[in-house]
């Protein structure tokens, strides 16, 4: 059985999702570096760094990183369709998997902790560094949806008729930082599409549970 350490309304959600899309079974622990607790000090042993989502596979082996948990569930059960299995849209898929950790995921990072990138770190430092990250982290996602999902190809979603590794991602990471208003307004098509991988009758749940609705 594979673990994963998580939180709600956190980057777990896209490997819960592709843990429920692959039928495999998982048991969560709750466990985030904001809340102290007995998930926190577990996942402490596993991952000294305390991210989240950790996913430990069934043989004990420990993976981090949100791509890089996403491609190997993917190419572990590809009956799963996590993968695209065309050449092309493969190397696609890993491209925007990356580029959504090197480019969304790391801004958040700055949006969230300024201090850490500061130092002398002071209010109006923070707030000059949160603000260009923003700016950052909002083109990105403009040009994520630019190069990445093209309606013309009648797909409904970014590789196919059904949600993949790059959906659950770009869907999960979109809730963060304002980006998914700025998407509505900028980039409406690319955020219906993300509306509809919440909304899939296999992911609905997952996503309600982590995002009540208001």
């Amino acid at each position: 059985m594979y673990t994963l350490y998580g939180s709600k309304g956190s980057g777990s959600a896209a490997i819960e999702a592709a843990l429920e899309l692959a039928g495999q079974r998982y048991r969560l622990v709750q466990a985030a570096s904001w809340e102290p607790g007995p998930g926190l000090e577990e996942l402490a042993l596993l991952n000294p760094l305390k991210q989240i989502p950790t996913l430990q596979l069934p043989d004990g082996t420990v993976m981090s990183e949100s791509a890089a948990i996403l491609i190997h569930l993917g190419l572990q059960h590809p009956g799963a369709g996590l993968l695209p299995d065309a050449p092309a849209d493969l190397a696609q898929a890993l491209r925007g998997l990356v580029y959504i950790a090197a480019n969304c995921y790391a801004a958040i990072g700055l949006i969230d902790y300024p201090e850490r990138w500061c130092e002398p770190a002071g209010p109006l430092q923070n707030e000059a560094l949160r603000l260009g990250a923003r700016l950052r982290l909002h083109a990105a996602w403009a040009l994520f949806a630019d190069q990445f999902y093209a309606p013309t190809r009648g797909q409904a979603f970014l590789h196919g008729d059904a949600p993949a590794a790059l959906d659950l991602l770009a869907t999960v990471v979109s809730k963060w930082s304002g980006s998914r208003p700025y998407l509505q307004q900028q980039r409406p098509e690319f955020h219906a599409l993300l509306l509809r991988v919440e909304r899939h009758p296999r992911l609905a749940a997952l996503f309600a549970r982590h995002w009540p609705p208001a």
